[in-house]
């Protein structure tokens, strides 16, 4: 699948970082992952650290898919609101969702930290706006049920949301929990660190065969090679649809620009992460290179060469909406691309294993909260494989 346009800004900002072999021998191994983006770097990072041996195979370069054209916002808000995900999941589980998406901002930060690598990661406050009058009312049933599980948010009346952030909307919520990085840069930052230490990465490594044989499965490569192992994960993002018998993915196509580089350090109110209520929403942050990045205007995927083709126009319209927004700010368009993602039933990701898959995980960040859900399934499949109950794991099965 094309997962995305050319020119996404975090390739060209920052090329291929590192590159890695294609399989060119048979390989055995614990745990194989397919898919080399941040998801599966995830996985594996907490999989080395508990011991395993793991390879890593990609057919693409590594990060070059999806991870290439994330926006990189970190926000424990998924894409169904707390008061609604909760008529799906339940309210004690639509909380508990929301609260390990709050945990996941700070375990990215203990990760980035750990690897001594520059991933651009910095907390940043988040504010979503109402995008009109009359989500006043969900907005207020959001911010009460938010209240009531402990989670730190803070409520913006018109007119304190004009002074505080220079923003015309009729309310609004502060996050005091939300953050941002590079997502291609941290992904080659944890494949790196962890080849070090003993991590196989094979990248232009196309698997067209999977067999499984009691205890052990057997990968085949485009090549004839093979990787067997004792387990498989798979974090090959929307392309996993694939593997699994029944439809969980709804594709949808998403648009991004950048701007040229500002002069002036901050732009808005702490350069807060902002995003509205309207579906689909706008939103926006200020990159560590101070250039404004702005994304939305999401729409059925059809096929890639459509959802190039748009591109033009969404851009155009991506900056008719920030000038709405900021008429003050002399927004220059320097980058634009587009992006394919996939939403679910109740905006949660699909972790864990299917009967028709033994031996075998799967790790689907699915939504806009993709990065988040990557460090919620990398713990989930990590203590399946080390014999450890996950308590929170059923929120997120197939089976839910």
């Amino acid at each position: 699948m094309d997962l995305h346009s050319s020119n996404t800004f975090g390739l060209l900002k920052n090329g291929i970082i590192h590159d890695y072999p294609s399989l060119s021998s048979n390989r055995k191994t614990d745990v194989v992952i397919m898919g080399g983006g941040i998801t599966g770097s995830l996985v594996a990072w907490f999989l080395c650290k508990k011991g395993f041996d793991v390879t890593l195979v990609d057919k693409r370069h590594i990060g070059t898919g999806s991870t290439a054209a994330s926006t990189s916002l970190l926000q424990y808000e998924i894409d169904t609101p707390l008061f609604k995900l909760q008529e799906y999941v339940g309210e004690k589980n639509a909380a508990k969702s929301y609260k390990l998406c709050i945990r996941a901002i700070y375990d990215l930060k203990k990760i980035s930290d750990t690897i001594k690598t520059d991933t651009e990661f910095e907390f940043k406050k988040s504010i979503q706006f109402a995008s009109f009058k009359k989500h006043e009312k969900d907005l207020w049933q959001e911010y009460t049920i938010r209240k009531k599980h402990g989670i730190d948010v803070e409520w913006l009346a018109a007119e304190e949301l004009k002074n505080v952030v220079g923003i015309n909307a009729p309310a609004a919520l502060r996050s005091t929990v939300a953050g941002q990085l590079d997502a291609y840069k941290f992904t080659h930052a944890l494949l790196h660190t962890l080849s070090a230490r003993g991590l196989k990465v094979f990248d232009k490594t196309e698997i067209k065969k999977i067999h499984h044989t009691g205890k052990t499965i057997t990968l085949t490569s485009r090549s004839g090679n093979t990787i067997q192992a004792k387990h498989l994960v798979i974090a090959c993002g929307y392309e996993s649809q694939k593997y699994i018998p029944k439809k969980i993915e709804n594709l949808m196509s998403t648009y991004a620009i950048v701007s040229e580089p500002f002069s002036q350090k901050k732009l808005w109110y702490e350069n807060a992460l902002l995003w509205e209520t309207a579906v689909p929403y706008l939103y926006l942050r200020v990159t560590k290179d101070n250039r404004i990045l702005i994304g939305g205007k999401d729409d059925k995927f059809y096929n890639a060469a459509r959802r190039d083709r748009e591109l033009p126009a969404k851009a155009r319209k991506l900056e008719q909406a920030f000038h709405k927004l900021f008429p003050q700010i002399p927004f220059k368009r320097d980058f634009q691309w587009a992006g394919t993602f996939s939403s679910t039933k109740d905006g949660l990701p699909y972790i864990g294993s299917i009967r028709q898959r033994p031996l075998t995980s799967f790790a689907l960040g699915f939504g806009g909260n993709g990065i988040t859900f990557s460090i919620i399934a990398a713990k989930i499949i990590c203590d399946n494989l080390t014999g450890k109950i996950n308590k929170d794991a059923s929120i997120f099965s197939f089976e839910r």
